[in-house]
């Protein structure tokens, strides 16, 4: 009988693991994400939601939960402290006014400029490629992802 874990490796495509890669990639920037969260005082969730609202664009909170994979009770903690910090604002749903829409303040769109500048900077490991293998990795990403 041959072990699984040989089974499994044997098994493995070329597909599957680039997935293992590039989860273990993202993992390896949690650090990195705890750091920006540090540098602008702001919890987590309370930077991916910052780095998720559209200031062009309101969103339900409903929008935002499903978003962050959480529980509207953990959103309303979230923009609780952004808007104690008036970052977000909650505002009546034109059609709706029981749903509440998620608008960026002035003040929370240029936090959110500085912190999506911040996150977007490469990490270490990208800038191990040089600029053909970069441009290639994003061009098969973008491909992945259908853009």
């Amino acid at each position: 009988m041959v072990p699984m874990s040989v089974t499994a490796t044997q098994r493995r495509t070329a597909a599957s693991e680039a997935w293992v890669l590039i989860a273990e990639l993202v993992a390896s920037q949690r650090s990195r994400t705890m750091c920006v969260c540090s540098e602008f005082d702001l919890a987590p969730g309370q930077l991916h939601a910052l780095k998720w609202l559209d200031p062009e664009s309101p969103k339900p909170m409903r929008d935002l939960a499903t978003a962050l994979a959480c529980d509207n009770s953990n959103v309303t903690g979230i923009i609780d402290r952004l808007e104690d910090r008036g970052l977000v604002q909650r505002r009546p749903g034109a059609h709706d006014r029981r749903v509440k829409m998620l608008v960026v303040t002035p003040k929370g769109q240029a936090l959110r400029h500085e912190i999506k500048a911040r996150m977007e900077e490469a990490p270490e490991p990208l800038l191990r490629l040089d600029a053909e293998e970069q441009r290639v990795l994003r061009d098969l990403l973008r491909k992945a992802l259908d853009r």
